[in-house]
């Protein structure tokens, strides 16, 4: 436990230069209820900020082992809140009625590792603040090496993940070894333990918190299946929201305690919020 701590603190501290927020409890809220669009406008002090997030996607949002809801995007969702005077409350969602969530004004936000590449034109975006790579896991003992040897094996992905759709995009690679979709990527990790599966496609964030926190060895191949960006996305047109975030992060840019951020260097932050 003392090793997930240790990277969960490094890793927040790698990015919570970025700017917005998410997080959860019990059971994932579904979209069945609402289907009005919402009207967006500006959080005011002391409103209520509400990030969509999924439960089971250590290190960007989990269930800790206090029963609380931790994760590095939930801790910076939370340091936004502060920062404007609002009411941090993070909401597990069942990822495939994010859209309706968001549209219906139930969350104002999905902040939990999500890519924005494919996704450019479908919600309102804050920059990027994290560069990504999906990545293939294996054992450290199991004499896989390469992407080529893969060849013939087994690969577990999770439904609806961005590795599932980077495997779909390069049909010369998946071709060559037959898929398992799982729900999550403890399943995975578990399954690869066992030796049920010969390997895991997941983001290379994950795939290092994972790694890190259990006491198997594992090793990621040298070879990137897809490379993307992770942001804060919002409903398409709110703007207001996303704008607010947009014009705290330029003020934090300068602080001596954002710099102190940026130099622990455990995640990539994306080029484009270096750059600015």
């Amino acid at each position: 436990m003392k090793k997930r701590a240790a990277f969960l603190i490094a890793l927040s501290l790698a990015v919570v230069t970025v700017l917005a927020g998410c997080g959860g409890k019990d059971s994932s809220k579904s979209a069945d209820s609402k289907d009005s669009a919402a009207t967006f406008e500006e959080k005011k002090e002391g409103d209520t900020f509400t990030v969509g997030f999924d439960q089971d996607f250590p290190p960007m949002g989990f269930v800790g082992d206090d029963g609380e809801y931790t994760g590095f995007d939930l801790e910076l969702a939370k340091e936004v809140c502060d920062r404007n005077g609002w009411e941090f409350n993070p909401e597990p969602i069942a990822w495939d009625s994010k859209d309706a969530l968001l549209k219906s004004g139930e969350i104002d936000c999905i902040w939990n590792g999500f890519t924005m590449n494919g996704r450019e034109d479908e919600y309102t975006w804050s920059e990027p603040y994290l560069d990504n790579q999906q990545v293939f896991v294996v054992r450290a003992d199991s004499g896989i090496n390469s992407e080529k040897d893969l060849a013939g094996k087994t690969v577990d992905v999770q439904t609806d993940s961005s590795a599932e759709v980077a495997l779909k995009d390069n049909t010369e690679l998946s071709s060559t070894f037959s898929t398992e979709i799982i729900p999550d990527y403890n399943t995975g990790f578990m399954n690869l333990e066992s030796g049920a599966v010969d390997a895991v496609a997941m983001d290379i964030v994950v795939a290092k918190y994972q790694i890190e926190s259990r006491s198997a060895e594992f090793k990621i191949l040298d070879y990137e299946i897809a490379s993307e960006q992770y942001g804060v996305g919002f409903a398409k047109g709110n703007d207001a929201v996303k704008d607010q975030f947009r014009r705290r992060w330029k003020r934090w840019r300068q602080t001596e305690h954002l710099q102190r951020f940026l130099q622990n260097g455990l995640v990539k932050i994306s080029q484009q919020l270096e750059n600015k």
